[in-house]
């Protein structure tokens, strides 16, 4: 039987949505090792950022389940599967188009799978949304929020203003990288220096690795 967990406070700051994104960042980056090396045998970044170990995809995934099914944890498990089922499958599909638009490739393409949607997304998947919904406000968003309520304020606070300068400048330089990436592919050669260790450092091969061996242009 899931029995929840009380937290401090019902109220969901800027301090505790940080945080949580961050672990849904690192969890869902290790969640995808685990599973690339049990089931491939190999390495992969699976880090939407050139820097760290960042899978943005599953912090925002964090986030926003957080914020959305806060208000619906006193709901029954069937409110908060179909609110789940329609966020999750929102999120996913933005972040598919996003990824598409912003870094010209495809990182999942479910047009093989039943009732899909542009490839985007898929019934299968949004059911696990529903699923994970329910697992999310029963088990794991109270814990972690019980956690991150542990967390000294005033160092915790410098540690996330570090943190969000950090991960805006890997943003700028994951988004450089690729465009230097796709220059690279076109046959157009380093015009600098940095243009030449963003060939040695962050070129094709670190990008592929990074997103999954599916890294290509987009017509």
């Amino acid at each position: 039987m899931m029995k929840n967990i009380n937290v401090k406070t019902d109220k969901i700051t800027f301090f505790h949505m940080f945080y949580m994104f961050l672990f849904g960042c690192l969890f869902g980056w290790i969640v995808e090792f685990i599973w690339s090396l049990g089931k491939r045998h190999m390495f992969y970044n699976h880090s939407a950022f050139v820097l760290g170990p960042f899978d943005i995809v599953y912090g925002f995934a964090a986030l926003m389940l957080t914020i959305i099914l806060n208000r619906f944890k006193k709901c029954n498990n069937f409110i908060i599967f179909i609110v789940s089922f329609v966020a999750g499958t929102v999120l996913e599909y933005a972040a598919s188009f996003g990824m598409e638009k912003l870094l010209g490739m495809v990182a999942w393409n479910y047009s093989s799978k039943f009732m899909h949607i542009n490839g985007r997304v898929c019934l299968v998947y949004s059911l696990f949304w529903g699923i994970l919904g329910i697992i999310w406000v029963r088990l794991a968003m109270p814990r972690v929020l019980k956690i991150i309520d542990k967390i000294d304020i005033k160092a915790g606070t410098k540690f996330m203003k570090i943190m969000l300068c950090f991960l805006a400048f890997d943003g700028i330089l994951t988004l450089a990288a690729v465009d230097r990436a796709k220059k690279y592919e076109e046959g157009i050669p380093p015009s600098n220096i940095v243009d030449k260790c963003f060939d040695k450092y962050f070129g094709v091969d670190y990008l592929n690795n990074m997103y999954n061996n599916r890294w290509k242009k987009i017509d």
